[in-house]
């Protein structure tokens, strides 16, 4: 059985489950990858259009999208939890991740697969895989930290992780996890709004327009 380390409490981000509203914070953080970044996430080097038609093409009713957000509610880190459709792959999902170049070294590829191999189990998938190319290092690593088994062919390396049944505390955890998560994203969602009102009452206040 695999030994997943997790970071610690304090570096730990509020990661967030992603549905169909967030379509267009998608295509922002992934349009706002650069060029190396989008040959990596994907293995090609993606253009703008084809990133949208990536995120339109998303099933929410099947796959799980899982997001971090800065104070400001810009993504910054995202990753897709893609279930296998395939009548004899119905236990095994694929993983890919994504952070933005301005929030790395915070360790939020390893804890968004963390957060993924959590839900992943606890929807009862027993094997994850990533597909990356053999020069992401920093998906490999995320992997080998996991205790992926890799395979190099080439240019291309298949991970496959054999997840533990769920248990009590995976479900617990992963409720816990979600709930932290929406309450932060409702409080920095709230401070925005507190601050775009106050930006509208100065702007009226200098203008010497009556607010309100």
């Amino acid at each position: 059985m695999s030994t997943f380390v997790r970071a610690p409490a304090h570096t730990r981000a509020p990661i967030c489950a992603l549905g169909a509203e967030h379509r267009a914070a998608m295509a922002a953080h992934l349009l706002g990858l650069g060029e190396r970044d989008r040959y990596l996430r994907f293995g090609y080097p993606a253009r703008d259009e084809q990133i949208r038609r990536y995120v339109e093409g998303i099933r929410f009713d099947r796959d799980e999208v899982f997001g971090i957000f800065n104070r400001r509610l810009q993504l910054i880190a995202m990753a897709h939890l893609a279930y296998a459709v395939t009548p004899d792959r119905t236990h095994s999902a694929e993983f890919g991740v994504s952070v933005g170049a301005h929030a790395r070294g915070r360790g939020y590829g390893n804890q968004l697969f963390e957060r993924a191999v959590m839900h992943a189990r606890n929807h009862g998938v027993t094997e994850l895989e990533i597909h990356a190319l053999s020069e992401n290092s920093a998906m490999l690593a995320i992997a080998r930290k996991g205790g992926a088994r890799i395979v190099r062919e080439g240019g291309e390396s298949e991970c496959h992780l054999q997840l533990p049944p769920a248990d009590f505390e995976s479900h617990v955890t992963e409720l816990l996890e979600e709930q932290v998560a929406r309450t932060n994203y409702h409080l920095k969602a709230h401070t925005q709004q507190f601050r775009r009102f106050l930006r509208r009452l100065l702007g009226r206040s200098a203008s010497g327009q009556p607010p309100g």
